[in-house]
């Protein structure tokens, strides 16, 4: 296991500012009801759709049905195990930053409480713009997970091939084991569904609908079919021994309309694999993700403080969407709504189409 090198954010200041904030951040975000939150993501936006005045939509495109293949679950001799921890929370994302955007302040009380947290990326979030610019999104991943738990330490970093054979790569704090971030580097299918033409026009999407037969990640790792992606994603949650399985809200949901397709189609995987991975249904939790702007505001005060703040460390390092000061983040379109709200669903609650 070797170190991962983050690109300067030309400010030497920074990680003592992230020190000096994390005690208040602790103290916000642990005061907040867990069961009632959801996680908020913004996913890989076109400039364009950054501009507009209100936040952007994503195309609503029929997907088929996921059906894992039968067969036994997830072996426990996976490479991709991690020694099981305290209430233990396995996170499937679409893109980096879903996660502090849609999950948030969720994900800061179990970072902040002592728990277990694996995170796992689908997508490469690239905006179709290379994989230099997915290692800038993981970069700020991990400075925000530093500030959300009040360490500057290095990460590191190794590949793991899979039993499904695919190959992931995983960060680990050196002085936290019980935080991991996992990234498949998929393609991202972009806010049309039709991914980008550097990716071969094709992503999730496609290849769930079957109108291309395989996906390559970014990063060169072995193509991945629908059957073995969903393997895939199952014996990811599988090795993390969860408690409890967050990810993004599923296609099948009404609240689902308006979303990223990416985010769409992670949330249908975890619904559809969760079985498979051991998870019960009422273990699993489905965040709002752009629709989210449509409800109610319900993270204010305090609380929105600290979670800008989270975000803007992110934002750091995404040459995209960076906002210099908490009101410039406020005042992206998309972004603003989506900070300002968060909103959790269980099974029960999914109004399933």
């Amino acid at each position: 296991m070797s170190d991962i090198d983050e690109p300067s954010r030309g400010d030497g200041g920074d990680a003592a500012r992230r020190r000096r904030v994390v005690g208040r951040r602790t103290l916000v975000f642990g005061g907040i009801a867990v069961g009632g939150l959801a996680a908020l993501g913004g996913g890989a936006l076109v400039y364009r759709d950054i501009r507009r005045s209100a936040g952007p939509e994503g195309a609503w495109v029929k997907l088929a049905p996921i059906v894992p293949a039968p067969g036994a679950p997830p072996r426990a001799s996976s490479p991709a195990f991690e020694e099981p921890g305290e209430d233990t929370t396995v996170a499937v994302w679409a893109h980096a930053d879903d996660d502090i955007i849609f999950a948030n302040p969720h994900l800061a009380t179990i970072i902040a409480s002592g728990a277990t947290l694996r995170t796992v990326f689908v997508t490469a979030g690239d905006a179709g713009r290379g994989l230099a610019y997915a290692r800038q999104r993981e970069a700020g991943i991990r400075a925000a997970y530093d500030l959300m738990r009040g360490s500057t330490a290095a990460w590191d970093t190794r590949e793991i091939t899979l039993l499904s054979g695919a190959r992931v790569t995983r960060f680990v704090p050196v002085d936290d084991a019980r935080l991991s971030i996992t990234v498949l580097r998929l393609p991202d299918g972009n806010l049309s569904a039709k991914g980008f033409p550097s990716t071969g026009d094709a992503g999730l999407t496609q290849l769930i609908n079957g109108t291309v037969p395989v996906l390559r990640p970014i990063d060169d790792g072995p193509t991945l079919d629908a059957s073995r992606l969903a393997d895939t994603v199952a014996e990811l949650i599988h090795a993390g021994r969860p408690d409890h399985v967050t990810t993004n809200i599923p296609h099948e949901s009404a609240f689902a309309r308006g979303d990223h397709p990416d985010h769409s189609c992670v949330g249908s995987l975890v619904r559809a694999v969760a079985p498979a991975a051991e998870v019960p249904a009422d273990a699993v939790t489905y965040y709002i993700g752009y629709p989210s702007q449509h409800q109610p505001v319900n993270i204010e005060g305090d609380v929105l403080s600290a979670k800008v703040d989270v975000y803007r460390t992110y934002a750091a390092e995404d040459s995209v969407v960076t906002c210099e000061d908490a009101s410039a983040c406020l005042s992206q379109p998309g972004f603003g709504q989506w900070l300002r709200r968060s909103y959790g669903k269980v099974e029960s609650e999914l109004q399933l189409n």
